[in-house]
This record gives structure tokens, C-alpha cells and sequence, in this order.
């Protein structure tokens, strides 16, 4: 099953030469300064390459933090931070607000906003490939994994780094905990998506499909109301998709219900549970249209006639249909099946 994704843009980040006459000394040093900023600009050249891939971006940030390191931490593996953290400043713009970029003299600054965008990264690459139309079972295996990475990296970054910024976040800006949670849960939701799409084509029980739509509704949910307070000129578009998303899985959690209801014979609460999954998906349609025409970052698509939108409309047209025919024939037990 083909998927659609909404994507906020990466963040951008001023060079860094990572050059310090009168500070560093000896040939070794500058080599460490050196392989600093090569593996800096090769990092930030592949998150834009279209051809790179997971092994490929790994190896570039695992190349990266490493040299990184020695700018956070003491060299002689005590708890005390090293000496350089606050040499350097650096740059960052965030993904919503735009091009006005935070900036911090702090190496830990600088981890944890390359480590977000690595996490986009990785958001990016599954949306790219779950976007395919006929998208093999590897390549979902590949999108789940992906979007599982990148939560565990949000995720990271939450609990260990962003508590020790001296300076704290900014209310909106990208390394505000409430911010990386939204994006750890929209990965966790999306991770769901693929496995219910895989559910689906193995035709497992539609009790069980059901199951895992509520809850990916649920994850949908959460993270709109994680984003609540935040400024609707810079959220607005991102929230219209989370809740989109809540409305259609919803939908389907009630389609699939209905199928288990019936399936049971009650014909009677099958049809209305179908119904509500009817009623859901007008809405979804509705804020279909309503994500397209909110201004804010993210890609201009029409979610509404993408193919996975698609598919679930004629879903629960089709089992409404089948329903009411099933609970026809039970009002009247004398017609006999065409």
C-alpha cells in the first residue's frame, strides 16, 4: 500500500571552520579541526542528495558526533565537560519558524540540532519510498525501520542532550521537549501505518486491523495536542495533517469494526458502525482540502487524491454496501441470493 506523509523542511545551519589560531596546537589537533569541518559539510551535502541512503548516512553522523565528542566531553573519560564546548558558535533555523535562526555557543547545541536533522533525514527517506506506488515488502520492512530510527533518535535527543543546554529552548523552536515529542509520536504513528497496511494485504483478522487503526488514531491525536499551544501561524498546517490523520484511521477502525460485527451477524451494528466510518471519512475529506489551502512549512499536496485516501472511501463504501444487503436479507428471509 502506498503511503503520504507530511514533512516539515530541514534545518539549515551556518558554516562552521572549526579554526582556532593561538587556541589549538600541533599537527594533530589540527588534523581533529580539520576532519571536523570535512565531515561537518559532508554530512549537511547528503541530506539533501537524493541517492543517499541509510548505511550511507549513518557512517557520515557516526563519523561526525564522534569528532564531536571530543568538544563535549573530557578526553581522560571523567564527568567533567570538556574545555572547548564553549569555543564555538553555532547556527541553526528551526523547522518551523522559518529562516530565523537560534544560535548558541555550546557544543551540545550543535549535537543536538545535526542529530534532528539526521532524525528529518530519516523521516524523509521513509516518506520517499512509502510514497511509491507499488512498494515492495522490503521497502516497507525499510520505512519502518526508518521511521523507527528517527523516533529513537527524537527520542535521544529528548532525554539525554536537550537537559543539558545552558541556554533552554525557546517556546516553539525545535528543541523544545514538546516539539521533539510531537515528532516522536508522529513517527511512532506512522511506523503503525505500515504495519496496517501489511495487515491488510495478509488479510489478517479485521478485529485486529481495527485495533491497530484506534490506536494509530490515538497516536495522531496525542501528538496534535502536544502542538496545541504552540503559535497556529507556524503549526496550523502540521496540526490539519495530524488531525486529518486521527479522522481517517478512525474511519478505518470503524470500516473494520464493522466487517467483525458483521462477520458475528449483527447486521444492525455493523451498518452503524459503518455509517460513523462514512461520517469520519467526509470529515477527513473535508480537512483534506483544508491542509492544502493552510500556509505554512511543509509540501503543497492534495491529500485527498492521493491513492491511499482513495482506496479507504471505496473500502467503506463497498462494506456499507454489503452490509445493508446482508441485513436486508435477514428482514426478509424469503428472498432468496442472486
Amino acid at each position: 500500500m502506498t503511503h503520504w506523509f507530511h514533512r516539515n523542511p530541514l534545518k539549515a545551519t551556518a558554516p562552521v571552520s572549526f579554526n582556532y589560531y593561538g587556541v589549538v596546537t600541533g599537527p594533530s589537533a589540527s588534523k581533529i579541526c580539520n576532519d571536523l569541518r570535512s565531515s561537518r559539510a559532508r554530512l549537511l551535502e547528503l541530506f539533501t542528495d537524493l541517492n543517499c541512503n541509510p548505511e550511507m548516512m549513518k557512517n557520515a553522523a557516526d563519523s561526525y558526533f564522534s569528532l564531536l565528542q571530543g568538544f563535549i566531553n573530557s578526553l581522560d573519560e571523567s564527568t567533567q565537560e570538556s574545555k572547548l564546548r564553549y569555543i564555538q558558535n553555532f547556527k541553526w533555523t528551526d523547522t518551523l519558524q522559518g529562516q530565523v535562526p537560534s544560535a548558541q555557543q555550546d557544543a551540545v547545541f550543535e549535537l543536538i540540532s545535526m542529530g534532528f536533522n539526521v532524525a528529518l533525514w530519516y523521516t524523509k527517506y521513509a516518506s520517499r519510498l512509502a510514497g511509491k506506488e507499488n512498494i515492495t515488502e522490503d521497502e516497507a520492512k525499510e520505512v519502518h525501520r526508518s521511521l523507527k530510527i528517527a523516533a529513537g533518535i527524537f527520542k535521544h535527543l529528548k532525554e539525554s542532550h536537550t537537559p543539558k543546554l545552558i541556554t533552554p529552548a525557546e517556546k516553539g523552536r525545535d528543541l523544545e521537549s514538546r516539539l521533539i515529542e510531537a515528532y516522536v509520536i508522529q513517527c511512532q504513528a506512522e511506523a503503525q501505518e505500515v504495519t496496517i497496511a501489511r495487515a491488510i494485504e495478509l488479510k489478517h483478522a479485521p478485529g485486529l486491523i481495527a485495533a491497530l487503526a484506534y490506536e494509530t488514531a490515538n497516536f495522531y491525536q496525542k501528538a496534535d495536542h502536544t502542538l496545541s499551544s504552540l503559535e497556529p501561524a507556524y503549526s496550523a498546517k502540521w496540526r490539519k495533517y495530524l488531525h486529518l490523520k486521527m479522522c481517517f484511521y478512525t474511519a478505518y477502525a470503524y470500516c473494520y469494526h464493522g466487517e467483525t460485527l458483521l462477520a458475528s451477524d449483527k447486521c444492525g451494528e455493523a451498518i452503524r458502525s459503518l455509517q460513523e466510518a462514512e461520517k469520519l471519512y467526509a470529515k477527513a475529506e473535508a480537512l483534506c482540502k483544508e491542509y492544502a489551502e493552510t500556509k505554512g512549512p511543509g509540501t503543497t499536496v492534495k491529500p485527498s487524491g492521493h491513492l491511499f485516501f482513495r482506496k479507504l472511501g471505496n473500502l467503506v463504501k463497498n462494506t456499507l454496501e454489503k452490509c445493508q444487503r446482508e441485513n436486508g436479507f435477514i428482514l426478509n428471509p424469503n428472498q432468496k441470493k442472486k
